[in-house]
């Protein structure tokens, strides 16, 4: 028998999602499937802490114009931080949240469900995709991340009941 292996992953709900009021719809989602927080917290970030998760590594994907907008639109307003824990979380959190742009995410994503900019549309308007969350896109990543935002003392484990007996932890 395969062992599934728990995972953190880090979402950030991005200043769009906080001021459309969706906090709440989004982390419900998560907890639905059956993922557990982890860490919770608000905050606001400056630029040196944005530029943290924004790092280099970006501008040398994707250039360092958009490493910038993103920075500015993660500064826009306060965003909420939030790790999750479960089996494979990192792909199910991918899944659930759907394309980064989000025109072309499907129906019953987040973003598919919530928003709808093309790169096009903020291309236009030079600004950054407005797209609601960050998700962390490996186990790797993620463990990066959750340090940007959180201090281990921050965080809680907190084993779901469907492990207790069919999944090492």
């Amino acid at each position: 028998m395969t062992r599934k292996k728990m995972e953190r992953s880090l979402v950030l709900l991005k200043p769009d999602a906080v001021d459309r009021g969706l906090v709440g719809e989004i982390i419900r989602r998560f907890e639905r499937v059956g993922l557990k927080i982890a860490g919770l917290k608000m905050v606001w970030p400056e630029k040196e802490h944005a530029s943290k998760h924004y790092t280099e590594d970006l501008a040398k994907r994707r250039g360092q114009h958009v490493r910038d907008l993103m920075i500015e639109m993660l500064m826009s307003g306060p965003i909420v931080a939030v790790c999750v824990e479960g089996v494979e979380a990192v792909e199910i959190v991918r899944k659930m949240v759907g394309a980064t742009e989000p025109k072309t995410a499907a129906p019953g994503t987040i973003r598919g469900d919530y928003s709808h900019v093309s790169f096009k549309h903020a291309d236009s308007k030079k600004m950054g995709v407005y797209n609601l969350v960050h998700a962390s896109g490996s186990a790797e990543e993620a463990e990066s991340e959750i340090a940007v935002w959180f201090a281990a003392d921050e965080l809680h484990g907190n084993k779901p009941s469907y492990t207790k007996h069919t999944i090492a932890y």
